[in-house]
């Protein structure tokens, strides 16, 4: 398990009507606001330093000792994390390492978990969960390793932030271990991927990460490296040399730029009615009686998508647009929404997803990311709409894709369709002008795989190959409502006559059903056929600590969460279940 306490953005101003909305939690935040992270550049080599401030959480009721975090210090490492993808694209290897003598991060603060909802734990949870992933996800696509330089005693979600690095330095100086105690210690799991990369990322043993994850006080020296829970231990007086050595070595490897200029992330600009969220490309409408959030993404205006002829005359012009060119900037507004809606609405159980505009301008600007997805800055576009996509799909709630006349499901936005649990498609036989239509692009075929490593459409199909290649030879073509329900695009066509009865019945029920039971079907169904790493992240191993988390051994009066720090001891039912 793991978390962390950040500064964020001043939350927007609550109205006196409304006490309840000074608590929402604001994900924008900017280096200048940080509290718990300091970002420094040396060249090729990022330093992230994590200094926690034991008064900064991001709610009241506990203090975060020993470089503990909670949801905030997580929300300005995924800033810091953005900032280098894009404002420092000549970094190529990251060192995360403690500011603080003697500790490097003793995890997620155990009074802040004591004090939580449920909701609000596997929330905090996953978005750590992505958080760690996109590290992961960094090293795998665009080049920038990382390093966890562990200079001191690092714990549960410490060495889970640390586990999620390339490769982790421990410091030999008798006394700092990595530990991830919270089966003894806790009564629950360490939820943040530790258990999956123990066994899938670094190859420990079973019976060895067995032992290691029973044994509070956790291990260190040569018998770590020797079970492969680090890659090497150096005695302190070697320490910072090694650490910069295997830095600038992994830095050789990495293909991202020596000398271009990087992007300036602005603020995301939104505002708030009373009901919903609103951006530049994004709208969010909730109905609170209905239980129903409606995502609206819109299309760019076909002159700004349409960049100029040549290549270079191309990615000078996509550079020059910075946060403001649309797939980045409609990535950036996307995610905003689905964290802001996943933290502060959580009785909000049914997300519809619309789009508006010209699909001849998003084609365009899915052309110009396949052409150019080698430049640096469309590479780390390509980056955040995988992302946001990835946390579309692993969002806990239901999603139907509504696909209307005036509608743009179009490349990079059709995801959104085959990312929903269901897509209805109106087919209007009296006016066949007006059909809504969807259109397929090269985007739709691995640009943005999922956490599966697959895309949409391949997990629809199963990868069988005869729908798959009926979908491709579709690339470029307008597809009207009878056609895409053929050919398995859509789940249904209704015509207008059963349109809005249809679609009426099928949200009612949706919000009749228990909420638990869909969060379940929902990600068991999204992520069907072969597992990978992170799904058994968010498949087993958050499914199992969300259980574990409401489990009297774990947060009854006496459970060990609870009684953590009080001086009493945990009882436990013995009762397997």
């Amino acid at each position: 398990m793991a978390a962390a306490d950040i500064a964020t953005a001043p939350p927007p101003v609550a109205s006196q009507a409304d006490p309840a909305r000074s608590q929402r939690v604001d994900y924008r935040t900017d280096p200048s606001q940080y509290r718990h992270w300091t970002l420094s550049v040396d060249g090729p080599i990022a330093t992230l330093g994590l200094d926690i401030a034991e008064d900064g959480g991001i709610r009241e009721g506990y203090k975060l000792k020993l470089n503990s975090y909670d949801l905030g210090v997580d929300i300005e490492l995924y800033d810091a994390l953005q900032r280098i993808r894009f404002e420092h694209p000549q970094v190529r290897s990251v060192v995360v390492t403690s500011l603080k003598e003697r500790v490097f991060c003793s995890g997620a603060n155990i009074f802040m978990l004591g004090l939580s909802s449920h909701a609000w734990k596997v929330n905090f949870c996953k978005f750590t969960n992505e958080t760690r992933n996109g590290i992961e996800d960094s090293s795998r696509h665009s080049g920038l390793k990382f390093i966890a330089a562990v200079n001191g005693a690092c714990a549960g979600g410490g060495y889970e932030l640390a586990l999620a690095c390339d490769e982790i330095l421990l410091v030999d100086d008798r006394s700092s271990t990595v530990a991830l105690p919270e089966v003894p210690l806790l009564g629950v799991l360490p939820g943040t991927g530790g258990l999956t990369r123990l066994t899938d990322k670094r190859k420990v043993r079973h019976d060895r990460a067995d032992i290691f994850c029973t044994v509070a006080e956790g291990i260190r020296g040569e018998r770590a490296k020797a079970w492969r829970l680090v890659d090497d231990v150096v005695k302190p007086n070697r320490f910072a040399e090694a650490v910069q050595a295997r830095a600038l070595a992994l830095a050789a490897q990495s293909g991202r730029p020596a000398q271009a200029r990087g992007v300036a992330l602005t603020r995301i600009e939104r505002v708030e009615p009373e009901n919903g969220l609103s951006y530049a490309c994004v709208d969010v409408t909730i109905d609170r009686a209905k239980r129903t959030a409606t995502f609206t993404v819109k299309a760019p205006d076909l002159a700004d998508a349409a960049l100029p002829e040549g290549s270079n005359a191309g990615i000078e012009a996509i550079v020059a647009a910075g946060a403001a060119w649309w797939p980045l900037r409609m990535a950036r507004e996307l995610d905003d929404a689905i964290l802001s809606m996943r933290t502060n609405e959580p009785e909000i159980g049914t997300w519809i997803l619309k789009t508006a505009g010209d699909a001849r301008a998003v084609l365009a600007a899915d052309a110009a990311l396949i052409a150019h997805r080698d430049h640096w800055f469309v590479r780390e576009t390509i980056g955040m709409l995988r992302r946001t996509l990835a946390r579309v799909d692993v969002s806990s709630r239901s999603l139907f894709a509504l696909i209307e006349p005036g509608s743009c499901f179009a490349g990079t936005l059709a995801e959104l369709a085959f990312a929903a649990d269901r897509s209805y498609m109106a087919a209007l036989p009296s006016n066949e002008d007006e059909e809504p239509v969807i259109t397929l692009s090269e985007a739709n075929f691995g640009l943005y795989p999922m956490v599966t490593q697959q895309s949409r459409l391949d997990r629809r199909f199963y990868g069988e190959a005869e729908p798959l290649d009926a979908a491709r030879s579709c690339i470029g073509r307008a597809v009207k409502p009878v056609e895409a329900e053929a050919l398995g695009l859509v789940t249904a066509a209704p015509d207008d006559i059963d349109w809005a009865d249809e679609i009426r019945i099928a949200l009612e029920e949706r919000a009749a059903m228990s909420p638990d039971a869909l969060t379940g079907l929902e990600a068991n169904l999204r992520f069907n056929g072969q597992e990978t790493m992170e799904t058994r992240i968010f498949g087993r191993l958050s499914a199992w600590q969300n259980w574990i988390f409401n489990r009297p051994n774990a947060v009854g009066e006496k459970g060990a969460l609870k009684v953590y720090g009080t001086g009493s001891k945990a009882q436990f039912d013995p009762a397997r279940v």
